[in-house]
C-alpha cells in the first residue's frame, strides 16, 4: 500500500479507539442502541463535532439534525465541495460499525487532509440523522431532508410504535421540525460525495476482496399490514369457527417469503420483520396483528411488482380466512445507480493503493442513496464478517476500516483535482 496507510489519523487502532467512543453511548443491553432523534445520537452528533474541533474544524447542527463540518481548500479554489460521512444512528441492540464507520472514516480524513497535499475545494465532514427505519419506518430521514424528499408535513405523518410523531421526537431534541426545509442543500454548492460504509452482506469477505465499490443502491418499499379477526376464548370455541388474525399473518409471512424465492431476480428480498399480537394472552385467540414488510429490489418497476403481488397475497388470505385487512404504505424508496465517475474515481484509488476492489450492489440503503439527487455520489464498501450487520454480532476489522478510509482519501483528492 502507498504511504497513505502511515498517516497518523488512518492508523487502525486510532480509528478503532473512536469507533469504541462511540459504541459506548447506547442504551443497555447487548450491541448498540442509538435509536433516532433520542438523547443518545444527539450525544453520538456532539462528540462528533467536538471531535470535528479537535481537529480545528467548526461544524454545526442543520434542522433536521445532521451534523456539518467544513474544512477550507488551501490551494487556489474551486466551485463544490467534496463531502463525507454517514449516520450514527442504529437499530435496537445494532452493532458499532453501521453507519458509524464512516463518520469514523470522515473524521480520519479530516485529520489527514489537515496535513496531506493541497486541495482546490471545500471539503465537508456529515454525520447524518435518523438514518435507520427501525423507529419511524422510514429510513434515511436525514439525509432525505436535504435532498428535499421528505418536508415538514412528512415530519407529523411519521410515528413509532408509541404513537410519537417524527415532528416530536425532533422537538424533544432540540431540533427544529417546522424549519426542515431551511436544511436543504443546493447541488451548485457541491462537487461530489463519497460515503464510507460497511458491505452488510458476505461478497467482500468470500472473495477475499478489502474494498467493494458500489455502482446501485436497492430500493425500499415498506408496508404496514393490519389483521383483524375476532378475539375468542381458546378453549370454548371450535377450530373450524375461528377468525384467528394470527394464524391468517403467519400464512402471510410464509407468502411473502415465497415470493421472493420465486422470484426472477436474485436481488428481491421480502422481509417481514414486525409482528404485533393482540390482546397477546395465552388463553385468547388473536384478534388483530400487525407487521411490517420491507421489499427491496435493484430495478423500480420489480420493486413496486413484488410490493403490489405482497398486498394481494395479504387480502387473499384475508379473505379465504374471514378476517379483515388494512394495508399502508410506509415509505417508497426507488433503487439509484450512482455516479460513474465517482465509481471510477474510487476504484482508481484502491488501485492506487494496491487494494483490489470489486464492484458490486448494496441491497441496504443509504444515505448516499439519497443524496445521489443532488450531485455525483458513490459508496465504498469495507467487508463484515460473516456478513452480520443489525445485530451485535457486526464487526469490521479496523485494518479493513483503515483501509476503507485510505481509498476514501485518495478518491476525495481526486474529485478534488478534477473540473
Amino acid at each position: 500500500m502507498s504511504t497513505l496507510a502511515t498517516v497518523p489519523a488512518l492508523q487502525p487502532a486510532r480509528l478503532e479507539e473512536t469507533l469504541r467512543r462511540f459504541a459506548a453511548l447506547s442504551e443497555p443491553g447487548a450491541g448498540v442502541s442509538r435509536l433516532a432523534y433520542t438523547r443518545l445520537e444527539r450525544q453520538a452528533h456532539d462528540l462528533f463535532a467536538a471531535l470535528l474541533a479537535d481537529l480545528g474544524i467548526a461544524s454545526y447542527t442543520d434542522a433536521a439534525g445532521n451534523t456539518i463540518g467544513e474544512l477550507a481548500p488551501d490551494a487556489e479554489p474551486r466551485p463544490g465541495a467534496i463531502g463525507t460521512g454517514s449516520h450514527l444512528d442504529s437499530v435496537p441492540h445494532g452493532g458499532a460499525y453501521d453507519g458509524t464507520a464512516g463518520v469514523v472514516a470522515a473524521l480520519a480524513v479530516a485529520a489527514a487532509a489537515r496535513a496531506g497535499r493541497p486541495r482546490h475545494r471545500p471539503w465537508r465532514f456529515v454525520a447524518f440523522a435518523a438514518e435507520e427505519g427501525a423507529r419511524f419506518g422510514q429510513a434515511c430521514n436525514g439525509s432525505r431532508i436535504v435532498a428535499g424528499l421528505t418536508d415538514a408535513a412528512d415530519l407529523h405523518r411519521l410515528t413509532d410504535r408509541t404513537g410519537t410523531t417524527m415532528a416530536a421526537a425532533m422537538t424533544e431534541c432540540g431540533l427544529a421540525p417546522q424549519r426542515a426545509a431551511t436544511a436543504r442543500w443546493e447541488p451548485r454548492d457541491w462537487r461530489a460525495f463519497v460515503e464510507l460504509h460497511i458491505e452488510q452482506g458476505t461478497v467482500l469477505e468470500r472473495r477475499r476482496v478489502p474494498i467493494g465499490v458500489v455502482d446501485t443502491v436497492s430500493g425500499s418499499t415498506r408496508l404496514r399490514v393490519c389483521l383483524t379477526g375476532v378475539a375468542a376464548h381458546t378453549g370454548g370455541t371450535p377450530m373450524d369457527d375461528r377468525r384467528d388474525a394470527l394464524a391468517a399473518a403467519a400464512e402471510c409471512v410464509l407468502d411473502c417469503e415465497r415470493l421472493a424465492l420465486a422470484a426472477a431476480d436474485v436481488n428481491t428480498r421480502i422481509t417481514v420483520g414486525t409482528l404485533t399480537v393482540e390482546p397477546g394472552a395465552i388463553t385468547v385467540i388473536p384478534g388483530r396483528v400487525m407487521f411490517t414488510v420491507d421489499v427491496r429490489e435493484t430495478d423500480y418497476d420489480r420493486q413496486r411488482a413484488a410490493a403490489h403481488a405482497v398486498g394481494q397475497r395479504c387480502r387473499a388470505v384475508a379473505a379465504r380466512r374471514g378476517v379483515d385487512v388494512e394495508l399502508e404504505e410506509l415509505a417508497d424508496t426507488p433503487p439509484v445507480t450512482l455516479s460513474r465517475e465517482v465509481t471510477a474515481a474510487a476504484r482508481a484509488a484502491a488501485t492506487a493503493l494496491g487494494l483490489p476492489a470489486e464492484v458490486l450492489a448494496s441491497g441496504a440503503s443509504h444515505d448516499t442513496q439519497q443524496i445521489s439527487r443532488l450531485m455525483p455520489a458513490g459508496i465504498v464498501f469495507v467487508p463484515s464478517r460473516g456478513g452480520l450487520s443489525h445485530s451485535p454480532e457486526e464487526f469490521s476489522a479496523a485494518d479493513q476500516v483503515a483501509a476503507g478510509a485510505a481509498v476514501l482519501l485518495e478518491t476525495m483528492y481526486r474529485l478534488d483535482a478534477t473540473a
